[in-house]
């Protein structure tokens, strides 16, 4: 048995003592029912939400709107994830995980959008989840006996460096070079940008061009990944944070190499696999996303229902009025489904791995119509959720109008809504490739 499923396990037994809700309770946004309905779930999968909730309830939105306004790495919610081992969710249990599926951290990363925390939450430990992904399958043994166990202490954090920007989605053409030395060392030059948590991050995963593009005979090729040291004393690294509109209390970045050098057993894998190996990290965060999207659109449209039925206008709920109880329903039902296509393309995800019938196209079309799908639902919920509100949903106190801020992330990244679009049409309905 597992580190994380033993605490989880301690969690669930002091609820019981302490008689606090049960299960399905812990987002209701009354004493009514739950919002989300939750049939159809594994055990293991609503053990995770309720040990999570848990956690999240020591943070409450008044938390998230102080880091949000002061942009305040949220220190102590990621110490207080690593302390009951979350951060290795979906790792190895012979490195220090719990060895679960993208199915179970799809839901804490939902769990916890949903508590309040908001896209900012969820991101601030998203990179540790899935970025470990490619370096779990691909490292060397020294590589994940002296990084895995470190992150998921929570003692280093993680970022992911792929991104440029003069390259943006078209990752096969980024230019950051990692220039191999006759010690067997690299020396990095080159940009990356919307590198979240970099300021904060001990390890960058980094996606650099080994062999030019001009002398490989496809794209793909000549790309490699590494594990390197964020060492800000070192000459050749520099950091610069990008003021942006929402998810403040997580920083986002420009970071620039110079001959920036990095050991020759930075290196994941083989040198010029590092496409092929970073493809085993993309649909997982799809579905990561998906789940983060979902959490917030739920907290989201429960912050609206409440506020409808309690607030009077003419002398009656205005949650009377079918112009606002309507779009509350619809919202409701565009998450609902939007749900039901996240989990399952975790499921399809996860069974894959043991599953070879099951084709890796067919799980990407599966996560990124999901990731598609929940960020639409949850830009629905947010927009809804302040035009609720009416003026107060302008309000920080109430939180929508942070949730709204932060519901645009899922419909930009990893991939954008467009690029989504662009994959569906050709694989599914074999239309002309448009990029």
């Amino acid at each position: 048995m597992s580190q994380l499923t033993l605490r989880m396990i301690t969690r669930l037994t002091r609820l019981a003592s302490n008689h606090r809700p049960a299960r399905h309770q812990l987002f209701s946004t009354s004493a009514r029912r739950p919002l989300m309905s939750t049939t159809g779930f594994t055990e293991t999968q609503l053990t995770v939400r309720e040990a999570v909730a848990q956690v999240c309830s020591e943070f409450p939105n008044t938390y998230w709107q102080e880091h949000d306004q002061n942009e305040q790495d949220p220190k102590e919610f990621h110490a207080a994830m690593a302390k009951d081992g979350w951060l290795g969710i979906a790792l190895p249990e012979s490195l220090g995980g719990s060895g679960l599926g993208i199915s179970e951290a799809t839901m804490m990363m939902q769990t916890i959008a949903e508590s309040g925390a908001g896209m900012a939450g969820a991101q601030s430990i998203h990179a540790n989840v899935y970025a470990t992904q490619p370096l779990a399958k691909f490292g060397s043994t020294a590589q994940l006996e002296s990084t895995i166990p470190k992150i998921i202490s929570g003692q280093w954090r993680v970022c992911f460096g792929v991104t440029e920007p003069n390259a943006g989605l078209d990752t096969l053409r980024l230019s950051t070079r990692a220039t191999k030395q006759s010690d067997g060392s690299y020396k990095v030059t080159g940009q990356k940008i919307w590198i979240t948590c970099a300021q904060v991050a001990s390890k960058m995963i980094l996606l650099a061009r080994t062999t030019p593009l001009e002398e490989v005979r496809k794209p793909s090729e000549g790309l490699s990944l590494f594990c390197i040291d964020l060492d800000r004393s070192s000459p050749g690294l520099e950091l610069r944070r990008i003021k942006k509109m929402g998810g403040r209390a997580v920083d986002a970045n420009e970071v620039f190499f110079d001959n920036y050098s990095v050991g020759a057993d930075s290196l994941i894998g083989e040198e010029g696999q590092g496409f092929k190996i970073i493809l085993h990290g993309m649909n997982a965060e799809r579905c990561l996303l998906a789940g983060e999207a979902l959490g917030l659109g739920y907290a989201a449209l429960g912050k609206a229902a409440t506020y409808a039925r309690e607030r009077n206008v003419f002398k009656r709920p205005i949650g009377q009025n079918q112009g606002i109880a309507h779009p509350l329903a619809e919202v409701y039902m565009k998450l609902e489904a939007a749900k039901l296509a996240t989990y399952h393309a975790a499921q399809l995800y996860d069974s894959s791995k043991t599953d070879k019938t099951i084709r890796q196209d067919a799980v990407g079309v599966a996560c990124n119509s999901a990731k598609y799908l929940a960020a639409e639902a949850a830009f629905s919920a947010c927009e809804r959720a302040v035009l609720t509100h009416g003026g107060m949903g302008y309000a920080v106190e109430y939180d929508v109008e942070r949730y709204f801020r932060e519901c645009l992330v899922p419909r930009i990244a990893p991939v954008s809504r467009e690029m989504i679009l662009n994959y569906i049409s050709e694989k599914i309905l074999d239309l002309p490739r448009s990029y």
